[in-house]
């Protein structure tokens, strides 16, 4: 991408800190993850920052880290990639989970898990560790194998995921497109 998506706008205030306000009506307490060179630009927000025995292994370091330090606590995710996204929406899906569940994610129209627009249960913690010393970090093999609960948004504009400059102009065009209206 070239910069931290974290600290993209689209709202007038950067992503990371429009991520802490959709998610704070519904957690609480919300955390930014990080490695350690992002921890700098947290700004007042309360961090993770990666445990280094997970590093550079993906989102799965967040995940684990945060266990580690929360090891009772469920954990919903939402990535800073994803514009559209709104304190309702992940409302509504916290409220489509059954109880009993081990994780939950957003469902994509190609048939894929959303792992970063997703909930984990403490009870999932156990079976990730066991992953990553296996050598498996890919959260979305995980939620396969264990056949999590899908949830799909009545918009798919909500898992647009901005990772590239172009996929950041197309967001920013969607969002004047509704702007004008």
């Amino acid at each position: 991408m070239g910069s931290d998506k974290s600290q993209l706008q689209y709202f007038g205030i950067p992503q990371a800190d429009r991520v802490v306000n959709i998610l704070s009506p519904l957690c609480e307490k919300v955390f930014l993850s990080c490695n350690r060179e992002q921890s700098t630009i947290s700004g007042a927000h309360r961090i993770i920052i990666d445990s280094p025995e997970y590093e550079d292994i993906g989102p799965m370091a967040s995940l684990l880290s945060a266990f580690k330090i929360y090891p009772d606590a469920d954990f919903l995710i939402a990535g800073c990639d994803y514009p559209f996204l709104t304190t309702e929406v992940l409302r509504d899906f916290l409220l489509s989970i059954p109880e009993g569940s081990v994780a939950a994610a957003l469902y994509n129209t190609d048939e894929q898990y959303e792992p970063l627009l997703a909930w984990y249960a403490k009870e999932s913690a156990p079976m990730l560790l066991n992953r990553f010393e296996c050598g498996k970090f890919s959260l979305q093999h995980f939620l396969r194998e264990i056949n999590a609960c899908k949830y799909i948004p009545g918009s798919e504009n909500v898992m647009l995921s901005v990772d590239t400059p172009e996929a950041y102009d197309r967001a920013k065009d969607l969002l004047n497109v509704h702007e004008e209206k």
